[in-house]
């Protein structure tokens, strides 16, 4: 189980005690009074060298964190020794949450920003813009000791104004409308595998509640395994693959670290 000094993670098996009649009760998470703190690790320096990694792939998790789902996904990312990006969004950050936000980040994983309201920021002014990725990165310094490296627009809506505002590399995805209920675990699974590709950057919700991605997970994690991608941070991405992600005002955005267009 993802059991942090501060105790995040869940009591059982994840998704073997998830079912979709009962996971609203069953994801019981303890968390103490987060603090800030100091770290002697950084996820922005790969452990090997770039040439050490074969096929890789980025799980990435949006709208965290939370006390019910996140604990769930650490679960099977430590019983699978893989590692994920979170962008998680400032106002879902708070005592208990940053607890977990912490832990996540403890385990070798990587946060990032999603803004601080989840708007739309195409339609705010440059302040504005600055304003919510500000609020988000403070609060993520203040609980890792690490600032994020990386944006995710909401509801990947960009315009120019963004990409002049934000000094973050932008990151889509190739995702599975998995913040859908209606979208069943069998089809999250099918789509996920089916985009699966040396370098991929595939976009998952780890939202409040949102158990169906966890019981995907179960089989998301090592059928990629099994089919030889190793799965790591955006940072090991990029870095694996010897590219250094574009963060100017260039309109990039990218659903895999190697593609060569901006969309």
């Amino acid at each position: 189980m993802a059991m942090c000094a501060a105790g995040c993670g869940s009591e059982n098996s994840t998704a073997e005690s998830v079912s979709e009649s009962s996971a609203g009760t069953t994801a019981a998470t303890t968390v103490t009074e987060a603090e800030t703190i100091s770290v002697s690790h950084t996820t922005q320096h790969p452990a090997k060298e770039a040439a050490e990694y074969g096929k890789v792939i980025t799980l990435t998790f949006d709208d965290g964190p939370n006390t019910t789902c996140t604990p769930y996904v650490l679960d099977l990312l430590e019983k699978y020794n893989a590692r994920a990006s979170f962008f998680v969004i400032g106002n879902n950050i708070n005592e208990e949450s940053a607890q977990v936000m912490k832990c996540a980040y403890d385990m070798g994983n990587e946060i990032n920003n999603h803004s601080r309201t989840h708007s739309y920021m195409n339609k705010m002014t440059a302040e504005e813009i600055k304003a919510e990725v500000e609020y988000t990165d403070e609060l993520v310094e203040k609980y890792t000791g690490e600032k994020p490296r990386f944006f995710r627009p909401p509801y990947i809506a960009v315009n120019q104004t963004m990409f002049d505002s934000i000094d973050l590399p932008f990151i889509n995805g190739k995702g599975c409308n998995d913040w859908d209920d209606k979208v069943s675990v069998e089809k999250r699974v099918e789509k996920v595998l089916e985009q699966a590709e040396d370098g991929a950057i595939i976009l998952l919700h780890d939202a409040d509640m949102n158990f169906q991605t966890v019981q995907a997970l179960e089989t998301i994690i090592p059928e990629l395994q099994k089919q030889g991608y190793e799965l790591v941070t955006l940072t090991e991405l990029f870095f694996a693959k010897g590219i250094t992600p574009v963060s100017d005002s260039t309109p990039k955005i990218y659903s895999n670290c190697m593609q060569e267009g901006n969309w």
